[in-house]
């Protein structure tokens, strides 16, 4: 949810629960903060993950509408490089900003000094469609020694075909938890070590369950993630 519901005085998060009969119950109308729902999602690990963005230089690798840039530039960041293979989906509002460089119809995965000329310190990951397997490695190499890397697991791109349901929804949580599993393997061979992982606060497309990884270049491993109650929590509290 969105925060708009407020039962008692608190905001409500989850939706499936169950209030008394004469609990006092107020729907505020706000304002949109972002230019997309994806903005909510980077505004959740900068949360979590107690992420500070000002005066960063950034990638929002597949920016799309922008709703990552949006919450960058929200939360301080000096400068953003909006890249998308797509074209003409950036939001106007971002892309007539001079702290966003759009960079359309440009492919993550060959991407370089030579379109990003300038250490990175904070780079977003939310693709489609592709394993994140095969777009971190050029984009880490951009980073710099202690940058840090958000990255949106999406199970439905990860997964084997075998494990992915009708309408390329991933139900299973054993098939979730495989999948983090898959990318926290990965993460040595990039360069850069697991320091946080959580769950989206927002489904994607179709329902499906979505997480966040946090990592960073040059750090040392620390404790590993208690994948199993990330996982659990997700399926716990959203419906």
């Amino acid at each position: 949810m969105a925060g708009h519901v407020i039962v008692d005085g608190d905001r409500e998060d989850k939706p499936g629960r169950m209030v008394a009969p004469d609990a006092a119950i107020e729907v505020r109308n706000y304002e949109k903060k972002y230019v997309s729902r994806g903005g909510y999602k980077l505004e959740r690990a900068i949360e979590a993950f107690g992420l500070d963005l000002k005066g960063a230089v950034c990638i929002d690798g597949g920016a799309s509408t922008g709703g990552f840039t949006d919450c960058m530039l929200q939360q301080g960041a000096a400068k953003v490089y909006a890249v998308d293979v797509g074209y003409g989906q950036l939001a106007w509002s971002l892309r007539s900003d001079p702290r966003v460089v759009c960079m359309e119809r440009t492919n993550i995965r060959y991407i370089g000094e030579e379109q990003i000329p300038e250490p990175i310190d904070f780079i977003s990951v939310d693709v489609s469609f592709i394993s994140l397997s095969l777009v971190m490695p050029p984009l880490i190499a951009l980073l710099k020694e202690g940058g840090g890397v958000v990255a949106l697991i999406k199970p439905q791109f990860e997964a084997g075909r075998e494990k992915v349901g009708k309408k390329g929804v991933v139900r299973d949580p054993e098939t979730h938890a495989e999948v983090i599993e898959k990318i926290i393997a990965l993460a040595p061979t990039w360069g850069v070590a697991v320091v946080g992982l959580t769950y989206s606060p927002i489904r994607g497309p179709e329902g499906n369950i979505e997480f966040l990884i946090h990592l960073v270049k040059g750090a040392n491993v620390g404790p590993a993630p208690d994948i199993k109650a990330v996982v659990a929590a997700a399926h716990g509290g959203l419906t």
